[in-house]
């Protein structure tokens, strides 16, 4: 069977969830709608909260969409095998329709049957329950896949570890099934104990993709397991049964109990491949050729500084389509940063003069047959990159010269409070910078900075007082 691409992977997944009778719904917007509480749309059941709460959906109670997402809380982690900021999600919904019994083989069958991914290869992961909250261990969820798995001529042993801490001392000992505490709690506040009130969330079951010719990387703890993060392990997705709601006194049951899965479109694509770097599919690696080509480097000598760029670069991309544009607050500073980002990046490959034009039609060629609004945008999304590329290269020099004089004395909020300031740095990149370039930076820098903005404000109110 040859090996599908990324935009096959979305195109069959979203022609069998039609055939199981969802209904295919357009992206949302990077910029969320009537959801004050954050930045950008981070994951594919944001856009559906409301539905998921008990809203009856305008197009019935089985739904599927691939959703564009931005996490920039993953800003710092882009650059290893499998984290992007941004990425699209596969996703299907059964808004009190069916559960466990019909979604796991569902999933099962889109992995293994329609993508074709080796069953000796998946692991899963399943709740371990929360006496305290009374909220049972799920045993249904590791009963399906035992069954399947058995069913596909592979071993279904199940192991409990709890934590992640916990299984990298032990280990699983090559379990199939391993069921874990909180890592198998999903719900937009993290953990059940730290849930926002009204909140929905509930048990998940995990999917993970193993990576044999990666070795285990013992920094992460003595034993690899589903949750580990040295790489050799990469989770595809995860079905969440979300089935209660956070009170003041603990958790009520939802109207309806609901499936709420989400894959990893980029991860699929990559174990497609059978390659555990996702920079390698479709959608990613026409950015990095056309990298080589401008930098005259290679991918596998200067691994990060591409990854960076081409994942900031997309982001930034998609961020301008859905009409945000470079500045300093908000969605709009999130922007800048990761333009000004993929700037400094660039510096590392030899770009010493603006390459964005270069780069964003590679992007808009890529999504632009699945998200038409991306071509239609390119010159737009073109102008606006290009803009805020030069304006930081005429800065960019000296922030760095100035940045280099703090070698000897290291930097606090202070200095990058200069820096921001004088030369439009983002204060998260100076950290950064100074960091890699072994400058020490104190520990309370980030409250220093904002002491040294409100000081800034406070100035600029007395002054317009005054002049008034």
């Amino acid at each position: 069977m040859t090996a599908l691409t990324a935009d096959d992977i979305r195109r069959v997944f979203l022609d069998f969830m039609a055939e199981q009778g969802h209904v295919i719904i357009p992206r949302a917007p990077l910029i969320p709608r009537d959801d004050p509480t954050t930045l950008f749309t981070g994951s594919g059941m944001q856009p559906l909260l409301p539905y998921l709460l008990g809203a009856e959906h305008p197009a019935g109670r089985r739904l599927a969409d691939s959703q564009t997402c931005l996490r920039v809380q993953d800003i710092d982690e882009v650059g290893d095998n499998r984290h992007t900021t941004f990425f699209e999600m596969l996703g299907n919904w059964s808004l009190g329709d069916y559960f466990k019994q019909e979604q796991i083989p569902q999933v099962w069958t889109f992995l293994t049957e329609k993508v074709g991914l080796d069953p000796n290869r998946i692991y899963v992961s399943c709740f371990s329950g929360d006496p305290e909250h009374g909220i049972p261990k799920d045993e249904e969820s590791a009963g399906i896949w035992a069954r399947l798995f058995t069913e596909a001529g592979v071993s279904a042993d199940q192991v409990e570890v709890g934590t992640e801490e916990h299984a990298s001392e032990v280990g699983t000992g090559g379990a199939r099934i391993a069921f874990y505490s909180d890592k198998n709690w999903w719900c937009r506040g993290g953990k059940a104990s730290e849930m926002p009130v009204g909140e929905p969330g509930g048990p998940d079951t995990e999917m993970f993709y193993l990576f044999p010719q990666v070795e285990h990387d013992p920094a992460y703890g003595e034993h690899c397991h589903q949750n580990c993060d040295c790489g050799r392990f990469i989770e595809l997705g995860n079905s969440v049964f979300m089935e209660y709601r956070r009170t003041e006194d603990g958790f009520e049951p939802l109207p309806r109990r609901n499936v709420d899965y989400g894959g990893g479109l980029a991860r699929i694509a990559a174990a497609a491949i059978d390659s555990p770097d996702v920079f390698r599919i479709g959608l990613l690696h026409p950015i990095i050729a056309k990298l080589e080509e401008l930098s005259g480097r290679s991918y596998d000598d200067e691994t990060r500084a591409m990854r960076v760029i081409a994942d900031h670069l997309r982001g930034a991309t998609f961020l301008a389509v859905d009409g945000v544009q470079p500045g300093n607050k908000g969605q709009a500073y999130v922007m800048r940063r990761l333009i000004r980002r993929a700037v400094r990046f660039a510096f590392d490959l030899g770009l010493q003069e603006n390459f964005f034009p270069e780069i964003i039609p590679t992007i808009a060629q890529i999504y632009a047959a699945h998200y038409p609004e991306v071509g239609e945008h390119a010159e737009f999304v073109q102008r606006v990159l290009a803009k805020e590329e030069q304006s930081f290269r005429r800065t960019l020099r000296k922030g760095l010269k100035q940045l280099r004089e703090y070698r000897e004395s290291g930097v606090t909020g202070h200095e990058l409070f200069v820096l921001y300031d004088t030369y439009g740095f983002p204060v998260e990149l100076s950290a950064e910078e100074a960091l890699a370039q072994g400058i020490a930076v104190s520990d309370d820098w980030r409250a220093e900075f904002d002491g040294e903005m409100a000081a800034q404000r406070a100035r600029s109110q007395q002054s317009t007082t005054l002049h008034v």
